[in-house]
């Protein structure tokens, strides 16, 4: 009889030990797991027909007949929602917002073929698409819907807060202007005829693509550094290919872009028309960035007394990932922007 009950508390145990690891193995985010939010998996379709995936995060004990602020975020630019974005969007979260961190079309659990493939369009056009699914849900006023993007994805928020105006309220967090490093190159040192160079050898492998079926891939990190390599290559890495921010859905991580992606991205630069968002920006950038440049820039076009540069002391490009070792992302001062402008 003993031996029978222990045998039964046993498997009881057994059940219950399996059934916490199976818990903790569906936390599949590269950072801690808070327990003042919920988390879901949803799914949207932007207007190209291509279903993203993202994580819904909600403040725990929402009240389900109240109208909440919201946060659609992505980046950065080859990362997955399980990476940096999700890690602002769970903050933020924290801090009372509906946040939605998702994966950009071809890219992550999103859908879209081939995979691998940035587009100024498209992935300008994935955050109107959050804004979609944001304004139909029930918990959120849709007068009342602001947009973050990380790193490549902080210049597609700036451009669609200049298309859509349901945007009230845009952070950019360590931008990049993608399609200008496109054609240009760091610090504009690509001149014309390099850029036609560029061209002419992209072009090639589109033959070559089509003829073989297939895609390229764009040189990625290196699996090993040898010590010689920029410093911001070194920071890059040092998220990306470690613990700290590896995910194997991530590109950066554990993929390639697609090569030919870059032919549009240097046709269509997308801040063409930033001087014309009315609605309120942030744009925050590490004193130490190597991308640093691109911010003060893009503020530079902005207009009118609702528009921020904000420059966070000694962090470079990659600590506004995940804070670093100096707890570098501004959060309070990203909720207090969001606080004053979704209001």
């Amino acid at each position: 009889m003993i031996k029978n009950i222990l045998s039964g508390c046993l498997a009881i145990l057994l059940i219950i030990g399996c059934s916490t690891m199976a818990q903790a193995k569906t936390w599949d985010k590269t950072f801690p797991k808070s327990d003042k939010v919920e988390v879901k998996k949803v799914e949207f379709t932007n207007r190209f027909g291509i279903t993203l995936v993202g994580d819904l995060y909600t403040p725990k004990g929402i009240n389900k007949n109240e109208k909440y602020s919201a946060i659609a975020i992505s980046g950065p630019f080859g990362a997955v929602k399980e990476q940096s974005s999700g890690l602002y969007a769970q903050n933020l979260a924290e801090r009372g917002f509906v946040t939605l961190a998702f994966d950009p079309s071809f890219t992550g659990e999103s859908k879209g073929t081939p995979r691998h493939v940035a587009s100024p369009d498209i992935n300008t056009e994935d955050f109107s698409a959050a804004v979609d699914y944001l304004s139909n849900l029930d918990i959120v006023n849709p007068d009342k819907i602001g947009i973050l993007g990380i790193c490549g994805f902080g210049g597609f928020a700036i451009n669609a807060a200049a298309m859509d105006t349901r945007i009230k309220a845009t952070v950019a967090s360590t931008m990049y202007d993608i399609t200008r490093v496109s054609a240009k190159g760091y610090n504009d040192s690509v001149d014309e005829q390099q850029r036609y160079e560029n061209k002419i050898a992209l072009n090639k492998q589109r033959t070559q693509d089509y003829k073989n079926g297939n895609f390229k891939g764009a040189d990625g990190l290196p699996e090993k550094l040898t010590g010689k390599e920029p410093q911001f290559i070194k920071d890059y890495w040092d998220y990306y290919k470690t613990k700290r921010g590896f995910h194997s859905r991530s590109i950066n991580s554990n993929g390639k872009w697609n090569m030919t992606s870059s032919l549009s991205l240097i046709n269509m630069p997308i801040l063409q028309y930033a001087p014309e968002i009315r609605s309120a920006v942030l744009i925050i950038h590490g004193e130490n960035a190597h991308s640093r440049y691109m911010g003060e820039d893009a503020f530079k076009k902005l207009k009118g007394n609702n528009k921020e540069l904000f420059i966070v002391k000694g962090a470079n490009h990659v600590d506004l990932y995940d804070g670093g070792d100096k707890n570098a992302i501004p959060f309070d001062k990203i909720e207090s922007f969001y606080k004053e402008y979704l209001k």
